[in-house]
């Protein structure tokens, strides 16, 4: 059986009011600042994520000092003593074509989209500093064995990130307290991005002062290093926090204490097939990641096929929606659970609005980009406020997993999110056909058809989405 009154109630029926009257009872009872452990938490698993996609960006970066498309004279693949112009000498260079660096470079995304669902039932099971942890460390070693494998022409595979996200959330299930999962989270999050606009920006130094080997040693290294940190920092749980002052063990345990243990061996599979609030978030995500992966994979094309900008130009403004971006979710967070905690609305009335706000506003950009006529800067200004405003969408259905199914949170989101690489997957090839027809008006209707869908997702969230725990996700309904 799913509740719906709270689709179109907000949270603020019966049952709503159930789940988070003692919640806001206990807000008062401990609050701490930065100096809390829930917070350090936040902070560490910051400084992860960064690493997390300063490894996934570096290879992006480095392809382009790897390859020389112009140079057909190697019989072996590799240019002898090539390289680039304005790249460090001494690194060799291959002839791969432009297909081969496309299977290089989606072969991330194909496993990363295999492990989701893995790495969310995985940390439900052992635990989610172990599982994320150990995606990390792994990603950081094959990140290290990268020029060897490029010398022996291996297509490799740096898929098992896939594990990360979904790991988080089984951790956030054990340590946010729901009047703070949106800022705790949010906080969390904002590495991904300011990870990719310093890769972006420390990977084309590092190849053109030392060789694009040494993109993947650093950013390797430091992966392995900082994964050291992460298994003497991170516990699991409240409970095996050995400096967690007993105040904030309580206040963070009394909080959580309706939602139940982690999932065992068997999900309710079914009853999850039949959800509706679990469709709505994995809609919402879909069409919300076609945007946002159709802008971040297509933005640099139309800046230099649209709107003439040169290299230098086109690699700097497509690196600052990234800095919105990561600001946007930090004070998405903290007005969320201001929101929240100030009883303004309820739990599904704050996701919906949020979501409403990181789907229609960008939407709305898209559809004006068109009809601006030559102004180059107001494109920008549009296309980088989409990418920004999207971010608030991370206090909406980003988090929503662990406010319908806390127990299962890992494991969902890694659903959810292989909605949203398959979209990442469509959006670019889709953005490909409609331009190479006519790019005029072919860009037009690739932005059209982005904002239709962000219309349709969020149309659908917002009738089926919800805020409380569904009845298959409480722990007596798997006891039972």
């Amino acid at each position: 059986m799913q509740r719906h009154a709270d689709s179109t109630q907000a949270g603020d029926g019966p049952e709503a009011e159930q789940d988070e009257g003692p919640l806001l009872a206990q807000q008062t009872s401990f609050r701490t600042g930065l100096c809390s452990a829930r917070c350090g938490l936040a902070l560490v698993l910051h400084v992860s994520l960064f690493m997390a996609y300063a490894l996934r960006v570096g290879l992006s970066i480095a392809i382009v000092a790897m390859t020389n498309s112009s140079s057909p004279h190697s019989s072996a693949g590799i240019t002898p003593n090539g390289s680039h112009q304005g790249f460090a000498r001494g690194a060799p260079v291959y002839n791969w074509s432009a297909e081969t660096q496309g299977i290089v470079l989606s072969s991330f995304f194909y496993g990363y989209g295999l492990t989701q669902a893995l790495g969310g039932y995985c940390s439900g099971r052992v635990g989610g500093k172990h599982v994320l942890g150990s995606g990390l460390l792994l990603t950081s070693v094959l990140t290290l064995l990268v020029p060897q494998a490029a010398d022996l022409g291996v297509s490799f595979l740096i898929g098992l990130q896939g594990v990360i996200f979904p790991a988080q959330y089984t951790l956030w299930a054990k340590w946010a307290p729901p009047l703070e999962r949106s800022r705790l989270m949010n906080i969390a999050d904002a590495g991904c991005t300011f990870g990719t606009f310093c890769a972006l920006l420390v990977a084309g130094i590092i190849c053109q002062s030392l060789g694009w080997p040494f993109v993947f040693y650093i950013f390797g290294g430091v992966g392995c290093a900082w994964c050291l940190c992460w298994f003497l920092l991170v516990y699991e749980d409240p409970a095996h926090h050995p400096w967690i002052s007993a105040g904030e063990r309580e206040y963070i345990m009394l909080s959580l204490a309706h939602q139940g243990s982690s999932h065992g061996r068997s999900l309710p599979l079914v009853a999850m097939a039949k959800s509706l609030p679990l469709w709505a978030i994995a809609v919402a995500c879909f069409c919300t990641d076609w945007l946002f992966y159709m802008l971040l994979t297509s933005m640099p094309t139309f800046m230099s096929d649209v709107l003439h900008f040169d290299l230098t130009e086109n690699g700097l403004l497509s690196a600052l929606p990234y800095v919105g971006n990561g600001l946007g979710h930090i004070l998405a967070g903290l007005l969320a659970d201001f929101l929240l905690a100030r009883r303004v609305f309820g739990t599904a009335a704050v996701r919906k609005l949020f979501s409403a706000l990181g789907m229609l506003l960008p939407a709305v950009c898209l559809v004006a980009v068109p009809y601006i006529g030559c102004s180059s800067t107001a494109a920008v200004v549009l296309l980088t406020l989409a990418l920004t405003i999207i971010s608030m969408t991370g206090a909406g259905i980003n988090i929503n997993h662990i406010d319908i199914a806390p127990r299962y949170a890992g494991f969902l989101l890694g659903i959810t999110n292989t909605f949203g690489i398959v979209s990442g997957i469509i959006a670019p090839t889709a953005v490909g056909l409609l331009v190479s027809q006519d790019p005029q008006t072919g860009w037009r209707n690739a932005f059209f058809v982005s904002a239709a869908l962000n219309l349709f997702g969020l149309i659908f969230y917002i009738a089926f989405g919800s805020g409380t725990i569904q009845d298959w996700a409480r722990e007596e309904a798997a006891v039972q």
